[in-house]
């Protein structure tokens, strides 16, 4: 089953990111699922990279970096990065820069589309 989750809230302030990529982490360890994540308006921010927190926080770049490695992919709104100052070298290793007509492609390709 192809699944996508979509996330478009900032990596700390809400729950949201954080519940999106717990979810992600569990569906990326089924070996029936084939997972894309993509990150969108301040969704972009989950995948800068270097980003501090306090200890015993919960870190968005160790989540997704556990999503990439069960063979998740992780996209990033280009325009977004652009919009908020996020450089590709800032970027969280394996994630790339994206674009909208990769996302069209993978909403079109999925069996199930989540929207956080």
């Amino acid at each position: 089953m192809k699944i996508l989750i979509t996330i478009n809230d900032a990596p700390y302030g809400s729950e949201r990111a954080y519940n999106a990529l717990r979810l992600a982490g569990t569906l990326a360890k089924r070996d029936d699922v084939e997972l894309k994540v993509f990150l969108v308006g301040d969704g972009a921010a989950c995948a800068k990279s270097g980003q501090k927190v306090p200890q015993g926080y919960y870190r968005v770049q160790t989540m997704l970096s556990a999503v990439m490695r069960r063979g998740g992919k992780v996209g990033v709104c280009g325009s977004c990065m652009e919009a908020r100052g996020i450089a590709e070298a800032e970027l969280v290793e394996g994630t790339h820069k994206s674009t909208l007509d990769e996302w069209t492609s993978w909403v079109a390709e999925a069996d199930k589309a989540l929207t956080f």
